[in-house]
């Protein structure tokens, strides 16, 4: 992992819409269409599903933005919203396995239905939460970022 693997910066906040409207006003942001999946996640307590709600920008550096789902840890952080830094990871086990031994613990983890792990959430008990995103969906991450409308030229 180094920093050049850095993709986006992730928020969760309690008004989807609110907030893609404010930054889209604030400062510009294009967004790509809105994804609402339900997705099988592995969190501490066992396996459960869950109805994400989330978009990215269009422009870079990326922003991700995340509808809160209370009692989970997708709730807005104190203040600046701001829940993760996002990563590409080339090896997902041998990073997770990393980031665990220097005191990170797995808050969550989506995997492809053969139990491959596409994505993990992790805690550090004195820094930001890291999300680690397999680099094998990147391409689909592209298109989907491709997907967007062009912007209103200004």
């Amino acid at each position: 992992m180094n920093p050049a693997d850095q993709f986006h910066v992730g928020i969760v906040v309690d008004d989807l819409d609110a907030t893609l409207t404010d930054l889209t006003e604030l400062f510009g942001y294009q967004w790509c269409p809105e994804m609402s999946v339900r997705t099988p996640v592995t969190v501490a307590t066992g396996e459960t599903e869950l109805d994400l709600r989330f978009t990215y920008s269009v422009s870079t550096p990326r922003v991700e933005v995340i509808q809160s789902i209370p009692g989970t840890l997708w709730i807005p952080a104190a203040d600046s919203h701001i829940h993760h830094l996002g990563y590409w990871s080339d090896d997902m086990a041998a990073d997770n396995v990393h980031l665990a031994g220097r005191g990170y613990v797995t808050e969550a983890l989506g995997a492809r239905p053969d139990g491959t792990p596409v994505w993990a959430y992790h805690k550090s008990p004195h820094g930001p939460r890291l999300e680690l995103v397999s680099r094998q969906i990147q391409p689909g991450l592209e298109q989907y970022w491709a997907s967007a409308p062009a912007p209103p030229s200004r």
